[in-house]
């Protein structure tokens, strides 16, 4: 009886360690289904995808993501080389963290990726991106949008507008549309991409005659009465805060609480409804330049719609409601550049890749996209103006503006 209990006791401690030792992430599934593709002879490419699921940037990262989970269901094979290949996404969440970022871009490199997408956000894409380029896997970013993640390098592409373009755009909407003269900045310090935006819109702001009053904020801050108090101190025509949907929200609030009276305005990080539902029912005009608005290609967005809307996970990654935002449509968009790249290359190994990359054009529902031949960035020349309906709490539509 004993010697019965003593091996009852071990199966259960070793069912207990295999139990422990299992991978809870969301990629555990994605894996085995990888090994399974393997084992019944059906060809795999693995398109990692570098974006932030938690952290200051999680909820933009979310809906990024999801424009490439609903290309991945429209989509789930791609040709190569004459094969047919089932494609899998290998995600993992950067945190939204600079810290954090190597060690989620190594994860993608063990996965055995040919190409990575991502990420929101600038500063975990520069962070990130070493590690990539040793493993010598391409990158295609989605939304980052300082000059630095392409900088210097030939691994790190993108399909959005740079900030220098967007900066510029938003001083001149500024000063064609409210006539500023003075203007009050916001960043985060530390941040890479509020710190960059600032600092184009500045010079462009600044050539255009204007005056800048620029206040930064550290990490942690959650009250932002005195930079509101501050703006209107300065006699300020428009308030400008390039930063994560996490500080917005608070912002908003108090400029509200405070009467602002004057026109908040930023750049694509705000093309969210976090943004709109903080804006719904307060006295403040919000505007921001964006990528894509809704409307913009009806079969993707009733698509997208009935997808979200298909599923309760999908609707709480959206913000809880199906209202598009610009980032799923980059996501989306990103996907398909990656397959046709795939099938340009002719191959899964990501030296090819990087290098068909080069030469690849795609018209996606954001746009033409095609990469220019010094750093990788994309040939943009538009930006989208919207500004926040505080009433029904949706985004309507401005303007279509240009840097000159």
């Amino acid at each position: 009886m004993k010697k019965f209990v003593s091996i009852m006791l071990a199966l259960a401690m070793s069912m207990s360690l295999a139990a422990c030792g299992a991978d809870s992430s969301s990629d555990a599934s994605s894996d085995s289904q990888s090994s399974s593709d393997a084992a019944s002879g059906e060809k795999v490419v693995k398109i990692g995808v570098f974006e932030p699921a938690t952290g200051d940037s999680g909820a933009g990262g979310k809906q990024e993501v999801l424009g490439m989970k609903y290309a991945h269901d429209v989509q789930p094979t791609v040709e190569i080389g004459g094969e047919t290949y089932q494609v899998e996404l290998a995600i993992v969440d950067n945190q939204s963290s600079n810290d954090k970022a190597a060690t989620a871009a190594s994860e993608l490199v063990s996965k055995g990726c040919s190409v990575v997408l991502g990420s929101y956000g600038s500063g975990v894409s520069i962070a990130g991106s070493d590690t990539f380029k040793n493993a010598g896997i391409p990158v295609i970013g989605v939304t980052c949008t300082n000059p630095q993640v392409t900088e210097g390098n030939t691994h790190y592409f993108r399909i959005c507008f740079l900030d220098p373009f967007q900066g510029t755009v938003l001083a001149n909407f500024a000063v064609d549309n409210f006539e500023a003269q003075t203007a009050y900045t916001l960043s985060k310090q530390g941040d890479d991409y509020s710190g960059g935006l600032f600092y184009y819109f500045k010079e462009a702001f600044e050539a255009k005659g204007g005056t800048v009053v620029a206040a930064e904020f550290p990490e942690g801050t959650s009250d932002f009465t005195s930079y509101v108090t501050a703006a209107k101190n300065a006699g300020a025509d428009v308030f400008f805060a390039p930063v994560s949907t996490e500080a917005t929200a608070l912002i908003i609030d108090n400029a509200a609480a405070q009467g602002l009276g004057m026109p908040i305005m930023a750049g694509d990080t705000w093309d969210s409804n976090v943004i709109t539902g903080a804006a719904q029912g307060k006295d403040v005009e919000v505007y921001v330049t964006t990528f894509y608005q809704e409307g913009g290609n009806e079969d993707f967005d009733n698509g997208i719609k009935e997808w979200i809307n298909a599923d309760s996970t999908r609707l709480a990654e959206n913000g809880g409601n199906d209202m598009i935002a610009a980032v799923s449509a980059m996501g989306y968009d990103a996907y398909f550049v990656a397959l046709e790249v795939l099938k340009n290359a002719g191959s899964t190994d990501p030296a090819a890749v990087n290098e068909a990359l080069w030469d690849t054009t795609y018209t996606g529902v954001s746009g033409d996209i095609a990469f220019e031949s010094t750093n990788g960035d994309a040939i943009r020349d538009v930006a989208y103006v919207k500004v926040a309906n505080t009433e029904t709490g949706a985004w309507d539509f401005v303007t279509v503006q240009k840097a000159s």
